[in-house]
């Protein structure tokens, strides 16, 4: 017996997927590049909420520079808090260690006279021996770092006490203050009233990103990889080109850049490749994700705990400068709930509290989070008990809508 089929004729069964419709495709790309990015979204609907709220005062030009300087310590400890945090660790002593370094760097130079670079220098130098001290302690000695750092926030609270003398310390040299409070419109462009600089600085960040995600997805192209469709690929470069040039021209229209901002793009740029990109960053993912299994790979899991810590001392440091420098200040009350603050912007930012999990610009993205909700209650006029409450549950709610979208994305792949 044959099976006879005419010409034309499509045997039955032979079309079981039906044709491929790129709108529907495109629509699926869209809510799935959504679903990736849940913390970004609720930076963004964060910001919308203040600006209706704030009636437009918090996208003012001095607000949003405000963001920055106001809330610079934190994104520097998120960066070297979500690497702790990726490695399976805490540091609860970052608060404490930014006021103690601090309080040194006001003795430095202010009491003894020292020049403000030194003072700086030194200050680092101190911060990187504290936390030589606290990874001594969780890598060699085998101490959980919850308790390690718990003990180093009494001690070196008790250090900036002690270095205080229950007295604050001021005032700092112009170049010192300007770590935390200069900006580029005073090098250059004194009388203009919108910053060149900042705009061509700007200008130059645009086309480099433009051209780093082209030269991407036409890699993954000629690799037969998945990119996202030609017109949402397009559209999302045209949202981002919107966002940094508000921020641009915002910036040059209050005071320029920040110098806390170009510290922040140094440290973001450098330890944005050595988490993505160096040995070191991929042995601290396979620590957080299974430190027996790294170990038996050949990855040596306490030298690694080791400097974490000692990067991580460097990092409060640099964030207590920066506070010192803002305030013009070294005060007993400096540095009370960084910690929190640090921690809560690597757990918004995606971080995992298992560990081998978060990102860099995630953190960043949290510090944002917690920086809008800092100025927009504070514009509103809200008392710190209830700014304090409602960053709790916006933490609990953050986290919990990252969560639901990677278990959603999760179950689609």
């Amino acid at each position: 017996m044959t099976n006879d089929v005419t010409p034309g004729s499509q045997a039955v069964g032979s079309s079981i997927n039906p044709p491929t419709n790129k709108l529907t495709t495109w629509i699926s790309n869209i809510i799935s590049d959504l679903g990736k990015n849940g913390i970004f979204i609720a930076l963004i609907v964060v910001v919308v909420f203040f600006s209706i709220t704030t009636n437009g005062i918090l996208l003012r030009p001095q607000n949003i520079s405000n963001l920055i300087v106001q809330n610079g310590y934190i994104l520097v400890l998120a960066i070297g808090m979500v690497m702790v945090i990726i490695a399976g660790h805490i540091d609860l002593s970052v608060g404490s260690v930014a006021a103690f370094i601090g309080a040194i760097s006001g003795v430095f130079a202010v009491k003894m006279g020292l020049p403000w670079w030194l003072s700086i220098i030194l200050s680092l130098l101190i911060g990187a021996l504290v936390g030589a001290w606290q990874g001594f302690w969780v890598a060699f000695v085998g101490i959980p770092a919850f308790i390690v750092t718990l003990a180093g926030m009494l001690i070196f609270r008790g250090l900036a006490l002690v270095v205080l003398g229950n007295a604050n310390i001021g005032s700092f040299p112009e170049e010192y203050r300007a770590l935390g409070n200069g900006f580029t419109k005073n090098w250059f462009f004194t009388d203009a009233a919108i910053d060149p600089l900042t705009l061509a600085v700007a200008a130059i960040a645009l086309i480099a990103f433009v051209v780093q995600q082209v030269r991407t997805r036409n890699a993954r192209v000629k690799y037969e990889q998945h990119v996202d469709p030609l017109p949402w690929f397009i559209t999302k470069l045209v949202l981002v080109i919107v966002a940094i040039g508000f921020f641009a021209y915002a910036l040059a229209s209050y005071k320029g850049i920040p110098v806390t901002l170009i510290v922040l793009a140094v440290l973001v740029l450098v330890y944005g490749i050595v988490m993505a990109r160096s040995v070191f960053g991929r042995h601290i993912y396979a620590i957080g994700g299974n430190r027996h299994a790294a170990e038996l790979s050949g990855v040596k899991a306490r030298r690694v705990d080791f400097f974490l810590f000692v990067n991580m001392g460097f990092l409060a440091a640099l964030a207590g400068l920066i506070f010192t420098a803002r305030l013009n200040l070294a005060g007993p009350k400096a540095g009370d709930g960084f910690e929190l603050e640090a921690i809560s912007a690597a757990f918004i930012g995606g971080a995992a509290v298992q560990g081998g999990v978060g990102t860099i610009a995630g953190a960043m993205i949290g510090g944002l989070i917690i920086g809008v909700l800092n100025n927009g209650m504070s514009i509103m006029g809200i008392g710190i008990e209830w700014q304090q409450a409602v960053k709790g549950l916006v933490l609990l709610f953050a986290v919990a809508f990252d969560v639901y979208n990677k278990r959603r994305a999760g179950s689609r792949s």
